[in-house]
């Protein structure tokens, strides 16, 4: 399987009887799924269709999918309700001897609900069933478009990201060959630190100094950090390489990768290692902010 995006958009086009129509798809990062479809009015049997769908193919990001449809001979017409024109009438005569007022216009007339009916040609129901059912099929084809556009965006996260671990392994072993960080380099450290402390007083117990610096040198040690950094890019490379929707469990390798480096800076006692932390903060906020478009 290949990692997907949860970035993408698709069009797709469909005709059928005097209906002619097209999806528009685009989705976007989220937690988890949702599609929001907008439909016009008597295309509504399409949801359930289409949830049933991208339910099916895809299992983060937020889909927006639009249906615009037209019909070729949806040419309204007009009439006048003749009824309701002749009883607006009437009441204008019988209203014309009592009150002393301009005779109505035609243009007023008309103006009077009910008095011009626009009616909508009418529906067949073979049509319409034959075109929801090409419009579900049109549909099918801009997800699957979505899908293809989406792994093909996930292909490149995958370069991206298998390129942080390279740079994370480099990182690591720079950190694991900072002569600083090596126990005894510690300890000479505070050796210096504690003679010159012995120089200037008498009262200090060399020996009890000596077991303090050597405690300090084992909690300064950041082998364990390392081990556990070198884990996670192996388990990183192992979830890319199998592919699929692993966007979460990347997302929790990334806390796991700065919790180990926020460790490893904060141990470091050196200025080398603590430079190679930072880079590796850094590194890591970028596959922390790629990982976020992973489905």
């Amino acid at each position: 399987m290949v990692l997907s995006s949860m970035t993408g958009f698709a069009r797709s086009h469909g005709a059928s009887g005097p209906y002619t129509f097209e999806w528009e798809l685009k989705s976007v990062n989220a937690k988890g799924f949702d599609l929001r479809l907008r439909l016009p009015q008597g295309w509504d049997e399409l949801e359930a269709v289409a949830k049933k769908r991208a339910g099916e193919m895809l299992s983060r990001g937020t889909v927006y999918a639009n249906f615009n449809v037209k019909r070729a001979d949806a040419l309204s017409t007009v009439r006048i309700n003749e009824d309701v024109l002749a009883a607006v009438v009437r009441v204008a005569s019988s209203l014309a001897g009592r009150i002393d007022a301009v005779a109505p216009s035609i243009d007023g007339l008309l103006a009077i609900k009910g008095v011009i009916e626009v009616v909508e040609p009418e529906r067949n129901e073979e049509e319409d069933k034959a075109a929801s059912a090409a419009a579900a099929a049109a549909f099918d084809e801009a997800l699957k478009n979505l899908v293809a556009m989406r792994r093909r965006e996930g292909e490149s996260l995958g370069q991206i990201l298998s390129q942080r671990m390279d740079e994370m392994e480099a990182l690591a072993k720079k950190a694991e060959a900072a002569p600083g960080r090596k126990p005894e380099a510690v300890k000479a450290r505070l050796a210096e630190q504690i003679a010159a402390l012995l120089d200037t007083s008498d009262r200090f117990d060399s020996d009890r100094l000596n077991q303090e610096a050597l405690l300090i040198a084992a909690k300064a040690d950041i082998r364990e950090e390392l081990d556990r950094i070198v884990s996670h890019i192996g388990q990183v490379r192992e979830i890319i390489g199998k592919g699929g929707a692993v966007g979460r469990r990347l997302d929790f390798l990334a806390q796991e990768f700065n919790r180990e480096v926020n460790t490893t800076c904060a141990k470091s006692n050196d200025v080398e290692l603590t430079n190679t932390g930072l880079e590796m903060k850094n590194v890591v906020e970028q596959f922390r902010e790629q990982v976020q478009n992973l489905e």
